[in-house]
């Protein structure tokens, strides 16, 4: 017994006609007539009376009627739920530091929705060392995070490298940065430490700065000419293209992205 014969069955029970059934079947009308017998003869019962005025079921077809279109019905969906594998779904939890929102984040995203539409995408920020423990924890899917990768743990693809600049709201003289009121992330932030390792490296002073957490609040800090700030060059956009930006030695300037 075929898939087949099964289809016939059910098409010509439907129809009530054999050429009705050939006829949305696309077949010919001896092919349906044929199938029809070598199902009786192997199931060995009659499923159709036949007569000069057409063909009606019989109590053992109506029967296997129900047997027939719950095997059909079943195949349909197994080959729907099989195809639809084929396809990416389900929710993608994505972590990123805020510096990477402002730079082709969001194009990637958009990119990546095109491409998966059945995939919802629920998004979170947060500095890269807690990202990253919410990867190794399974509360995280993948994450954008920046900074020295090379020692982790992860499966890694890089998206970019960035240039660390100075930020300020004029220009800076940079032989009185001991001087200068810092806007810095969290203490272990790969930002911070660049600029740790550089003023240690060259005995500069860390003297006074803020530690603030929100990539906005350090921005606008700067803008309002309260503090100077080490970020990544992409950050400049929108309001915040206007700002100052210093070159700094060039054994700190890269940082990536991955």
């Amino acid at each position: 017994m075929e898939l087949r014969d099964l289809k016939v069955f059910q098409a010509i029970a439907e129809e009530t006609s054999i050429s009705g059934a050939a006829k949305r079947l696309d077949y010919v009308q001896s092919n349906v007539t044929t199938r029809l017998r070598k199902l009786e003869e192997e199931l060995g019962v009659l499923l159709f009376h036949r007569s000069v005025k057409g063909i009606t079921i019989t109590e053992k077809g109506k029967q296997f009627r129900q047997y027939a279109d719950t095997i059909l019905q079943l195949t349909e969906e197994a080959i729907t739920v099989l195809q639809d594998q084929e396809m990416p779904s389900g929710t993608l939890r994505i972590g990123v530091v805020e510096t990477v929102t402002c730079g082709n984040f969001m194009n990637l995203i958009s990119s990546y929705q095109t491409l998966n539409e059945q995939v919802a995408l629920r998004i979170e920020t947060g500095n890269s060392f807690e990202l990253m423990e919410k990867v190794k924890n399974y509360e995280l899917d993948a994450a954008f995070v920046t900074g020295d990768l090379t020692s982790t743990n992860f499966t890694l693809d890089y998206v970019q490298t960035d240039e660390m600049v100075l930020l300020s709201k004029t220009a800076m003289d940079v032989s009185s940065l001991s001087e200068r009121k810092w806007a810095l992330s969290p203490k272990g932030c790969p930002f911070r430490r660049k600029l740790e390792q550089w003023f240690r490296d060259d005995s500069i002073p860390l003297n006074a700065f803020m530690e603030i957490s929100s990539l906005e609040t350090i921005l606008s800090s700067v803008k309002e000419g309260i503090a100077a700030t080490i970020l990544p060059k992409s950050v400049l956009t929108g309001s915040y293209e206007y700002l100052h930006v210093t070159a700094i030695p060039e054994q700190y300037r890269s940082i990536e992205t991955g």
